[in-house]
């Protein structure tokens, strides 16, 4: 599950950085409104932790920003503005939910937890081709009718594939949707979970496309 933590303040970004760790997210940081606007246009996080008093440009533009360009990601505004016009200013911008520093992190938890809930119950059409049917929503993979067991690397790779067939993929953009940027990922590890997609499923599924990246065929 990744995350982006958008936060200037060092203690309490490496805190929350560190507290999210072991509940199974990946956490990929950034301290300005600026950079996190850029990142949120080029690549999919599955929530937002937003604050609103950032350098460069303030969390409410990122977040005006982000839901004009028609971004549906979940974002959870935690600031220190606890003043009830800076909370409806957030909502009305498009935030999902908001919290006031200083928090508990089980309140932050929880509170993530109920954001991936509704983002998982929000409808999501399933992904079919050639007899593999994928359900976003249940995390499911079937094919031919029975249930696939895939670890959450090759579920999160068949599923970039599967929503854009006939388009290649870079091998950037692919450890993008699969890693955080302070994971170490080993230089074969993409080939690896290729390998084992085409071994469950049928070796013509993804098609390397030479000094490029991967093709799921139309």
């Amino acid at each position: 599950m990744r995350i982006l933590l958008v936060e200037d303040d060092q203690a309490l970004g490496e805190g929350i950085r560190t507290a999210l760790k072991p509940e199974g997210y990946t956490v990929d940081w950034l301290q300005d409104g600026a950079s996190a606007l850029h990142a949120l246009s080029h690549e999919s996080f599955e929530l937002v932790i937003l604050d609103l008093g950032l350098p460069r440009m303030d969390g409410l533009q990122v977040l005006k920003h982000l839901r004009a360009a028609a971004n549906p990601v979940p974002v959870l505004v935690l600031t220190a503005r606890d003043a009830t016009s800076d909370r409806i200013a957030g909502l009305d911008a498009g935030a999902d939910d908001y919290l006031i520093k200083p928090f508990d992190v089980a309140e932050l938890k929880a509170r993530l937890r109920a954001l991936l809930r509704r983002s998982f119950q929000r409808p999501q059409p399933a992904l079919e081709y050639r007899g593999i049917r994928l359900d976003p929503a249940s995390q499911r993979v079937e094919y031919q009718g029975q249930a696939i067991n895939l670890p959450r690397k090759e579920f999160l790779l068949l599923h970039e594939m599967l929503i854009q067939p006939g388009r290649v993929l870079t091998r950037d953009k692919l450890q993008q949707a699969l890693y955080g940027w302070d994971e170490e990922v080993e230089s074969n590890a993409l080939e690896v979970h290729v390998h084992h997609l085409r071994k469950k499923f049928f070796p013509e599924l993804i098609r390397t496309v030479r000094g490029v990246g991967y093709l799921v065929d139309k």
